[in-house]
């Protein structure tokens, strides 16, 4: 499986980002995308994940801010992101856990920068 993320970027406070993850070669249909996030120093921390029936999961800090989404036809995985904070930025990880045989995938991480 191989994940290609992108969207990231530098954004002032309050601003907007939108990352999109497109997974390919795996075929599991049964499945949980998500987004993981690691700021400078410290541990990779979910964000949110969203599995193949549309169940969404978000960390606290995040809620009412940020949207997952997902197109399976096209088996991406996408994140809105709203009113930044500079506590946003890190790097964001695309996730796959293959839920039948508990395999997990990463991307190879976009950067969020958020400072004015």
């Amino acid at each position: 499986v191989q994940l290609q993320a992108s969207g990231g970027g530098l954004v002032q406070p309050g601003g907007s980002l939108r990352l999109s993850c497109a997974a390919s070669g795996g075929g599991f249909s049964i499945n949980r995308m998500g987004w993981y996030s690691q700021a400078p120093g410290k541990q990779r921390e979910l964000v949110a994940t969203i599995t193949s029936g549309g169940t969404t999961n978000y960390a606290d800090s995040v809620k009412g801010r940020f949207t997952i989404s997902r197109d399976n036809a096209k088996n991406t995985v996408y994140l809105q992101m709203n009113s930044l904070k500079p506590e946003d930025t890190g790097v964001y990880y695309c996730n796959l856990h293959a839920t039948v045989t508990g395999g997990d995938y990463w991307g190879q991480g976009t950067l969020v920068t958020v400072s004015s």
